[in-house]
């Protein structure tokens, strides 16, 4: 199954990709972020300063946080405008060089992502649902890896914090993209630490796991974990934390669901998928939080 991180080597690190300091609109230090993580044992994060002139373009500068068992990836949230209901684009950018120019004359948002790409960067469209991405938007940003489909700052503050419905119609196309769950943290309100990636890498190196980004080598959560996919026969099995809900969703409505409370493994009939084409697994536990796989592909 393509897409599918559980069979590969290596081990899953928990990292956050979308986070603010105090060098843009955040309320805390660079080093004061990096250490909260830390603290929480995740194993990476990357400081996504909004890269705006206000702010003088900052690439923050973390690599002095990082040591034997945590690690940062510098980034940032690039913005030109502007989308067709005329909003200011909003496109995370992880793995940026520190000397990433700023956007040039006549440069539009589509051109922008791509130079992020170009430089080395794992590309996602953030917060679709909180300022009203559509599909055409969508399409426009061709250098896109994942689209962001929960956003727990966007989530609290606004109760428009998934972009699950935007990634399904670019699915539904025939469009490979991945999904992406992370905090957007200011630490304004308590917004950190509600959602995050595990991502399967060989070592705890920035660079082995942006690779592991690119490759669509992770899953993202909320709390649930999931611990195996995996193809026996028709099924899909999947084995997790304790669960009331776990499903297997493809294109439209198609959707199997095994509701038990407490179950660790699920085995779902996957002929409802047809024999090739796009699914995805969302775990539930009995809080209502979910942990989501990337939508894997089935070969012919």
């Amino acid at each position: 199954m393509q897409n599918n991180p559980f069979d590969k080597p290596g081990k899953f690190f928990k990292g956050n990709l979308h986070t603010h300091s105090n060098i843009s609109d955040g309320k805390l230090s660079p080093e004061e972020v990096c250490l909260k993580y830390k603290e929480k044992n995740y194993d990476f994060i990357c400081l996504s300063d909004h890269f705006l002139p206000k702010y003088d373009f900052p690439v923050t500068d973390t690599r002095a946080f990082r040591s034997k068992d945590f690690t940062t990836i510098l980034g940032a949230e690039v913005h030109l405008p502007s989308t067709m209901i005329g909003e200011k684009w909003h496109i995370l950018a992880n793995g940026l060089p520190l000397d990433f120019e700023p956007p040039q004359n006549h440069e539009r948002a589509p051109e922008l992502a791509a130079r992020c790409a170009s430089a080395g960067a794992f590309v996602t469209i953030v917060h679709p649902e909180w300022y009203g991405v559509g599909v055409e938007d969508a399409l426009t940003i061709q250098s896109a890896h994942a689209i962001e489909v929960y956003n727990h700052t966007s989530e609290l503050r606004a109760a428009r914090g998934f972009g699950w419905g935007l990634l399904d119609q670019l699915l539904s196309r025939g469009h490979h993209l991945n999904a992406l769950a992370t905090d957007d943290a200011h630490f304004e309100i308590d917004d950190a630490f509600g959602g995050w990636v595990m991502v399967k890498a060989d070592e705890r190196d920035p660079d082995a796991l942006l690779a592991a980004l690119k490759s669509g080598h992770y899953y993202s959560s909320q709390g649930p974990e999931i611990y195996d996919i995996r193809f026996e026969a028709d099924e899909v099995v999947v084995d997790c934390s304790p669960a009331y809900g776990v499903y297997l969703l493809g294109k439209g409505s198609r959707a199997v669901q095994s509701e038990n409370r407490g179950q660790t493994t699920a085995r779902l009939d996957a002929s409802r998928m047809g024999k090739a084409g796009v699914m995805r697994v969302t775990v539930v536990d009995e809080q209502g939080r979910a942990a989501w796989s990337n939508p894997m592909w089935r070969p012919m």
